[in-house]
């Protein structure tokens, strides 16, 4: 017991240094895309003009903030050398669809090879090039071999397998259904299976309204709900976390559920389960109520 707490509290202190160097990555892009959708006046992104070079520039943030994660969570495990491997085999975790989640997982996995090969004993004249040099390259090459040619393809499967199921739910009564939905939705904040849910939806929103009006509620719950729980519990939260309370917020409302990403990043084990059951409750009300939503965006 007392080992897996250990563990738990060494796991829990490289991501919380991770989410302390993410936080503005997501703080920074994802207020200015969401302003960037608030004055567009329309419920899709903005992809021209003046608001389509704003919309550019706050979709930057939200792109960079997973290898930024999983840079900074190598750089807790193995100092510098881990950075350069985190960042990459995080950001070849975005290629592959494999959203913050696999960031995570990236980032740990580059910080685990980079200590692994910190124990090969190297003379003391090379060890600056260890440093520089070999370290990051090995640890890059594995990391990052392992992530595309391990992970890559499973993830692509499963996700086929996960849209033709989805798919097959067309029919189903709306209580299962929005709980499936919703779900996918929480689960993963704008990661791979948060998108094929809400791709299902979008799909069909000339012809089954209720399924958008029932993703788009389950969209924007987590980033709300934690905002508003940074207000109501102060002192639960370290002012980091309250000024992301706020950028969540404004998230929220346009639809953007990555704003629940730096707490479940901070906090997996409770954040996670939670923002799965909120979004899960919120599509099946919305479903019960009869919300209709006949623009492919949620918030």
């Amino acid at each position: 017991m007392n080992k897996k707490r250990s563990f738990w509290s060494i796991a829990q202190k490289h991501l919380m240094t991770a989410t302390g160097y993410m936080i503005p990555f997501v703080v920074a892009g994802g207020v200015i895309f969401a302003i960037s959708v608030m004055l567009n006046g329309k419920a899709a992104q903005p992809t021209t003009g003046w608001l389509g070079q704003l919309n550019m520039i706050g979709a930057a943030g939200l792109t960079l903030f997973i290898p930024a994660l999983g840079g900074y969570i190598a750089f807790s495990m193995a100092d510098r050398p881990g950075l350069a491997p985190g960042f990459i085999t995080a950001y070849l975790a975005t290629e592959i669809k494999a959203g913050f989640i696999g960031g995570i997982i990236g980032g740990i996995l580059a910080g685990l090879v980079v200590l692994g090969l910190k124990k090969i004993k190297i003379a003391p004249q090379y060890k600056t090039l260890g440093s520089i040099f070999l370290y990051p390259l090995g640890g890059t090459l594995i990391a990052g071999g392992i992530m595309v040619f391990l992970i890559g393809d499973p993830i692509a499967s499963f996700m086929t397998w996960l849209t033709t199921f989805l798919n097959g739910m067309s029919g189903v009564a709306k209580v299962p259904l929005g709980g499936i939905l919703g779900s996918m939705i929480g689960f993963d904040m704008g990661g791979p299976i948060n998108k094929v849910a809400a791709t299902f939806a979008q799909t069909q929103v000339n012809t089954l309204p209720y399924l958008m009006g029932g993703v788009g509620a389950a969209i924007c719950t987590p980033p709300i709900g934690l905002g508003i729980a940074t207000l109501i519990f102060k002192k639960k939260f370290s002012p980091a976390e309250r000024d992301s309370g706020k950028a969540a917020l404004l998230m929220g409302f346009c639809g953007i559920t990555e704003g629940a990403i730096p707490f479940a990043t901070a906090d997996p084990l409770r954040v996670i389960p939670a923002n799965t059951i909120g979004s899960a409750v919120a599509c099946i009300t919305a479903f019960l109520f009869g919300c209709l939503n006949h623009a492919p965006w949620g918030g």
